[in-house]
């Protein structure tokens, strides 16, 4: 279960980088996003379990921490309740998932209570849940097919695609590469944490400020360095030697 919990903290990223295409889409393309965090009122001595792993939606994220809304209602917990705003630091997230047309992707700790059952236990499991989970072996993690070079990094399709547009848009209006939003952040900041290289090289490209920092002293190349995006956290460093 520790290794499961782990490779929901390595994949994240993909979840993170959907999540920020899902806010731009006129037509969702995700029925479902969510988060499974840990919860608890302290020690106890009534029998019950310390911790209750629940479900939290509306997520956000800054690269540390994690905020959202309680799908759950507590089995013992008094702490919460379902609908509370809740956060969390990114160390303990347990796991995530997002379902998409009837398949679910992430969900490390379903299918690894689905590779113990057997045949018959598994699918009645799946349509319970009314989701294609497919082999308990392989957990999805994208929407999008994968590279046809394993591990090599692949920008979102929509990246790919709105990249000329938005090209378009600071060119028209150049403040966008520089403008600070409401958080304190640049869209650069956002764009690091979110994985999207061909966005990231673009503001960079119309003057974005590498050396730019987040109000708690992070810059874009940390940013995508602590959630996992190497390749553009290397590319930050030196924006002139990969392109």
């Amino acid at each position: 279960m520790q290794e499961a919990c782990a490779a929901a903290q390595r994949s994240f990223k993909f979840f993170w980088r959907e999540l920020s295409w899902e806010r731009r889409r006129i037509v969702p393309a995700l029925d479902m996003a969510a988060i499974k965090l840990p919860f608890t009122d302290g020690p106890r001595s009534d029998g019950n379990g310390e911790f209750e792993m629940m479900w939290v939606g509306e997520i956000d994220f800054d690269g540390i921490t994690l905020t959202g809304t309680l799908l759950n209602s507590p089995n013992w917990l008094t702490s919460v309740k379902q609908g509370y705003s809740v956060s969390s630091h990114f160390a303990y997230l347990n796991d995530w998932m997002m379902t998409s047309r009837g398949k679910a992707y992430g969900g490390h700790t379903v299918n690894l209570m689905r590779s113990r059952m057997g045949a018959g236990e598994r699918a009645a499991h799946d349509q319970a849940w009314r989701l294609d989970f497919g082999d308990p072996s392989e957990t999805r993690v994208e929407l999008k097919p994968t590279p046809s070079v394993p591990g090599a990094f692949s920008d979102h399709p929509m990246c790919v695609n709105m990249v000329p547009k938005y090209d378009e848009q600071i060119q028209s209006d150049p403040g966008i590469a520089t403008a600070i939003d409401e958080g304190g952040w640049t869209l650069l900041q956002r764009e690091a944490l979110a994985g999207n290289w061909g966005m990231v090289k673009l503001l960079v490209r119309h003057g974005a400020d590498i050396a730019a920092r987040t109000p708690d002293g992070r810059n874009a190349a940390t940013l995508a360095q602590g959630i996992g995006w190497d390749e553009i956290a290397s590319y930050l460093t030196n924006p002139g030697g990969a392109e």
